[in-house]
């Protein structure tokens, strides 16, 4: 029998997919809406398609990491998931609400360590799985910035004769077509987290075996979900993932997002759940500072890269202390 905590579980975890559709969605159209190539409501139609059927695509590698790499299976109970989720949601639209583009992936991941840290104690986490994705932190925007830098440079090689009126028509359709790549590759990322997330709920209610396939019916509902949340996308964010950063060309989006959509792709295809945001973000300040590197604003950058160094430790030490006070009243 389906329990009650089970199914408020499930209304969280969807929820969350949700607020991460809103949070992440300027990451993937920021640049495309900003340079004019396609109008608002467009790009989020397409974004919201190519989320949803990511899955076709990307497999579910990034929720067999969340399912099995980061906590003991042991520490994970029904109240820690939901604990988990709640903290995280608060936390996504804390920062949508502030226009700060921090990263749902990581405060959901935060909000699990530090759920189960505050239920099990510290030996419940496995840290050699968590290490990888703390690294990220780091390397996804750096590569997205080399990666851009690297295919602007390439093409400057070898368009340089060429006019911009002709470079600027075709880079049209082919931002629309790294749009969609962009949103393919943020949903195959993101939305798995969730799954992840699921997939432990559903052990724990020994609904499911360890080790059992993720079922079909949460893969759809979590890709659903983040498409719908996509469609609501957070316009507080729009700005900075747009020309907040650096002033784009078409050409410049194109480059930017096909960058950002290789990183993920490489990520997802390893299991390891990395932030959009911070690789689009490393993208555009690649491909701004090829044109001059006064053109990125780095002081902006600054910031936006003090907001992902504080999100995980900063959702788990939230999560715990939240955890803490329901333990007390529970």
């Amino acid at each position: 029998m389906i329990s009650a905590t089970l199914i408020a579980i499930v209304f969280f975890a969807l929820l969350f997919d949700f607020t991460n559709g809103q949070h992440d969605a300027s990451a993937a159209i920021g640049p495309v809406v900003t340079t004019g190539v396609l109008p608002i409501r467009a790009a989020v139609l397409l974004c919201a398609l190519c989320n949803f059927l990511a899955f076709l695509v990307y497999g579910l590698h990034v929720a067999g990491t969340i399912g099995h790499g980061l906590v003991l299976s042991s520490s994970i109970t029904p109240f820690v998931i939901l604990c988990t989720l709640i903290a995280s949601i608060i936390w996504n639209t804390l920062t949508l609400r502030l226009g700060i583009p921090s990263s749902s992936s990581h405060a959901l991941i935060g909000s699990l360590v530090g759920s189960v840290a505050a239920y099990a104690g510290l030996n419940a986490i496995i840290w050699k799985g968590l290490l990888p994705i703390v690294m990220a932190i780091i390397i996804s925007p750096l590569l997205g910035m080399l990666c851009s830098i690297l295919i602007a440079l390439a093409l400057g090689f070898l368009l340089h004769k060429a006019h911009m009126s002709a470079i600027s028509r075709h880079a049209n359709w082919m931002q629309i077509v790294s749009c969609a790549f962009m949103s393919l590759a943020h949903g195959g990322n993101d939305a798995q987290k969730t799954m992840g997330i699921l997939y432990l709920a559903l052990i724990s209610e020994h609904i499911l075996q360890d080790h059992a396939a993720v079922p079909l019916w949460v893969v759809l509902s979590c890709q659903l979900a983040m498409a719908l949340g996509t469609l609501f996308g957070g316009k507080a964010i729009l700005h900075t993932m747009g020309n907040g950063i650096t002033r784009l060309r078409p050409w410049q989006g194109t480059t930017a997002q096909i960058s950002a959509s290789l990183v993920l792709s490489y990520a997802t295809s390893c299991g390891i759940p990395v932030s959009s945001t911070h690789t689009i973000t490393g993208a555009l300040a690649g491909v701004g500072s090829v044109r001059s590197v006064s053109a990125v604003r780095w002081r902006l950058l600054n910031k936006i890269f003090a907001s992902w160094l504080i999100t995980l430790p900063s959702s788990a030490l939230f999560a715990a202390i939240f955890m803490k006070l329901l333990l007390l009243f529970k």
